[in-house]
C-alpha cells in the first residue's frame, strides 16, 4: 500500500492569502479655509465581483481595468460580498461639483500595500448629505460617469464609516483607501 505523503509549510506560513482595505474620509469646510470638521474611517470588503477580476487577470488572462474611480454613499448600507457594480445595494451621492467620479491615484505596491495617500480623492460638495460609506469602481463603458451602474463595471470593494459624515454645500470631502495583501494570519 502507498503511503501518502502530506505536505508541509515551512513554519509560520499559513495556507491562504488575505487581501482587506482600509478607507478614510476627512471632511473640510471649504476648499479655502480647509479646516477639518469631522473623520471617520473603516476596514472594507473586498466584494466576490473584485476578487473573481483579481483571479481572473493574474491567472485567466482577463483584460486588466487600469483605472479605478472613488465612490461615496449616501445610504446606510453595511457591506456584503454579494455587491456588484450593476447591483451595488448602496445609492452613490453624485451631490458633488466635479463633473465625474474622481480618480483613484494610487501609489505602487511597498511591503504589500497601495494607498491613494499621497493623492487623495476629493469631492466638493453641492447639497447637504449624510455620507455613510464608499469604494472602487472601474471597468465598463462609463466608470467615469457619477451614480452610473450600466455597461459592466467592477465593484471591487467597499466599506461603511465608523461614524456617518454629514455635509454641506461647499464642504470638502478627501478619500484615501489603502489596499493591503498578506499571507493568512500575518
Amino acid at each position: 500500500m502507498k503511503q501518502e505523503t502530506k505536505f508541509k509549510l515551512p513554519e509560520g506560513i499559513k495556507e491562504g492569502a488575505r487581501l482587506c482595505g482600509h478607507i478614510k474620509i476627512e471632511v473640510f469646510d471649504n476648499a479655502e479655509n480647509m479646516n477639518l470638521i469631522s473623520e471617520s474611517e473603516c476596514q472594507n470588503l473586498i466584494t466576490n465581483e473584485g476578487l473573481d477580476h483579481i483571479l481572473n487577470v493574474i491567472l485567466h488572462g482577463a483584460t486588466q481595468i487600469t483605472t479605478w474611480y472613488c465612490v461615496i454613499s449616501e445610504s446606510d448600507t453595511e457591506p456584503a460580498a454579494a455587491m456588484t457594480y450593476a447591483v451595488p445595494s448602496f445609492t452613490e451621492t453624485t451631490a458633488y461639483n466635479e463633473a465625474t467620479r474622481p480618480e483613484y491615484v494610487e501609489a505602487e505596491s511597498t511591503a504589500r500595500s497601495t494607498t491613494n495617500e499621497a493623492n487623495k480623492a476629493e469631492f466638493t460638495a453641492s447639497a447637504p448629505k449624510t455620507l455613510y460609506g464608499a469604494g472602487l469602481v472601474g471597468g465598463g463603458s462609463a466608470a467615469t460617469t457619477k451614480g452610473n451602474t450600466d455597461g459592466g463595471g467592477t465593484l471591487f470593494n467597499y466599506g461603511e464609516f465608523a461614524a456617518s459624515q454629514p455635509v454641506v454645500d461647499d464642504n470638502v470631502v478627501n478619500l484615501t483607501i489603502t489596499i493591503t495583501s498578506a499571507d493568512d494570519g500575518v
